[in-house]
């Protein structure tokens, strides 16, 4: 900016004088004699002492920076160049970027060759379902995997890890398969649930990733802006880093024999899993955006949608190691898809019942703003009896919190459940064609399993879920899109609008206000009727059918090892 003005004001100079040719000159003559005054020997000396001192700096820093790459990678099981199609490896700036957010993550802290000591306990939430855990915790045993060979059919490790509701709740989501089969044990093994530096390492890494989506939510504008292109950006240098970070929390899986099939709910398991030098890995890709950040090499790829696997294939990831498969929901919505869908068409046709709308949070926390501005904007229909909202808060109290002051705020009163029982007697009631205590129902749990569950339960008895464009955009129940926490969310938005089960991403209250006119105030609810069709369509083609076949491909795994 400041050379134009120079500029414009020199050009002013000349041409406002009728002697502009000899002022050109005049100055000329100044830069020449000022210039040959400063250019003495000493100051061309310290220039070139600068210079040199500059070069001798990027010098150092090329050279750290090569050095500590290739300290770091080191070792690695896996050369992931050639399979991310940049057989020449990372760029000089890359590698930079590497090293960098390598010692964000992990810091001065060494990888350990050494097995975690695991136990397991029995899940109190799902019968049969074993938990691994740290050897020694309270009520548990030694993990059987890691003391004796397992005899009869082989069994399944689902792991996984809580980052948000949504890895949590495929991984519950494909444990229900798996228990249902009666083919071998089946084991939930989060990361995060056994007690070690390891897992704090993740534990640290997730709560900046949890922060930022919070804040996107919640301030909105250049911040959900940036924080929107950053989870668009799971380029190749983005697999590099997580795959280190694979690297440094391998004790978590060592203990287990490799040839042990594990389903992996986020993309960190399973290359942790490689890494370890598993043979039968596989890996449940997340969203519905292709980017190498979400798959894994040496692991076999699942994905929901027929978009993301052509780009996937696009993008250069081997045929043999991806494959389309559905979406990823648990057994009960799969089972009862046909009578939920059935039942919601008959009581949208009957006309006169006020629409159920379910409002889940994930389980970042984010969503604050958008979802209270929405309670807000619904009071007149609450008042009126032309709506009731299932209102699920998780685990988290400022959501709980979030929600009271909502509802206080336009003077609606409101039921809380706050136990799996209580959840359970609520769908039961709602099933007999009985309505809920009050317009509003509040659910909100101190423990973990019931804040994911709630939502699953929740779905087979609501009209509609609203629900930001996360895991639960592929789920077989009527969906109003709400607005996104992150870019990469948008394509689920797609997915679910183009398989006829969900709306168009709503960015404003308005766009949601508007849709909930659509469910509601037209005669014979065209819409939800026609989005419960389509849902049974969906099914009967096996759309949803995606943790099914995940569980089938570990057991036929199994038999072949």
């Amino acid at each position: 900016m400041i050379i134009p003005i120079v500029l414009a004001l020199l050009a002013g100079r000349y041409v406002s004088s009728s002697e502009g040719f000899k002022i050109i000159q005049d100055d000329a003559m100044w830069i020449v004699a000022h210039a040959q005054q400063m250019l003495t020997p000493e100051f061309v000396t310290m220039v070139a002492a600068v210079l040199g001192s500059l070069a001798l700096v990027c010098f150092a820093f090329v050279m750290v920076v090569n050095s500590k790459y290739r300290s770091m990678v080191k070792g690695n099981t896996v050369d992931l160049d050639p399979w991310v199609q940049q057989p020449e490896g990372p760029t000089f700036g890359n590698r930079a970027k590497l090293v960098f957010t390598h010692w964000m993550s992990a810091g001065s802290i060494k990888a350990r060759n050494e097995a975690v000591a695991l136990g397991e306990q029995p899940s109190t939430f799902m019968l049969g379902l074993r938990v691994s855990v740290k050897e020694g915790e309270a009520g548990s045993v030694p993990h059987s995997l890691t003391s004796k060979a397992p005899s009869g059919p082989s069994p399944i490790v689902v792991g996984t890890i809580r980052m948000g509701f949504g890895h949590h709740r495929i991984a519950y989501s494909t444990c229900s398969w798996s228990l249902a089969s009666n083919k071998g044990a089946t084991y939930f093994h989060d990361l995060l649930g056994i007690d070690s530096p390891e897992a704090q390492l993740i534990k640290d890494m997730d709560k900046w990733y949890s922060k930022g989506s919070r804040l996107a939510s919640e301030m909105g504008g250049m911040v959900e802006q940036m924080w929107g292109s950053l989870t668009l950006s799971g380029d190749a240098n983005m697999l590099r880093s997580t795959y280190q970070m694979g690297e440094m929390v391998k004790p978590l899986l060592m203990g287990l024999p490799r040839d042990t099939p594990i389903i992996a709910t986020h993309c960190l398991v399973a290359l942790c899993a490689v890494a370890c030098g598993f043979t039968n890995v596989i890996n449940l890709v997340i969203d519905n955006y292709a980017q190498w950040f979400i798959v894994v090499p040496g692991a076999l790829n699942l994905v929901q949608g027929p978009t993301n696997y052509h780009n996937l294939l696009k993008m250069g990831v081997p045929p043999k190691e991806l494959r389309l498969v559905g979406a990823w929901i648990p057994k009960d919505l799969v089972d009862n898809l046909k009578p939920d869908c059935t039942a919601r068409i008959e009581r949208a046709q009957k006309g006169g019942k006020p629409l159920r709308l379910l409002l889940p949070v994930g389980g970042a926390g984010a969503q604050r703003k958008f979802v209270s501005s929405l309670i807000k904007a619904l009071g007149p229909r609450l008042q009126k009896g032309e709506v009731q909202l299932f209102l699920n808060a998780g685990d988290h109290e400022h959501m709980r919190a979030a929600f009271i002051e909502a509802l206080d705020a336009i003077k609606h009163t409101y039921a809380v459940v706050d136990t799996m029982e209580g959840v359970n007697t609520f769908c039961d009631t709602l099933r007999k064609g009985q309505e809920p205590a009050s317009a509003v129902t509040l659910f909100a749990f101190k423990d973990y399993f019931p804040a994911v569950a709630a939502t699953d339960i929740l779905s087979r008895v609501t009209d509609v879920l609203a629900c930001k464009p996360s895991e639960l955009a592929f789920y077989p129940v009527p969906k109003l899109m709400i607005r996104r926490v992150g870019d990469h969310e948008a394509h689920s938005a797609l997915r679910a609008s183009e398989l006829g089960d969900g709306t168009l991403e709503a960015r404003e209250v308005e766009d949601a206000l508007r849709y909930i006119e659509l469910f509601k105030d037209l005669p014979g609810s065209p819409m939800l009727v026609s989005m419960n069709e389509m849902i049974m369509q969906n099914g009967e083609q096996g759309i949803y059918d995606g943790c099914k076949r995940a569980v089938e491909i570990a057991q036929e795994m199994a038999k072949a090892k």
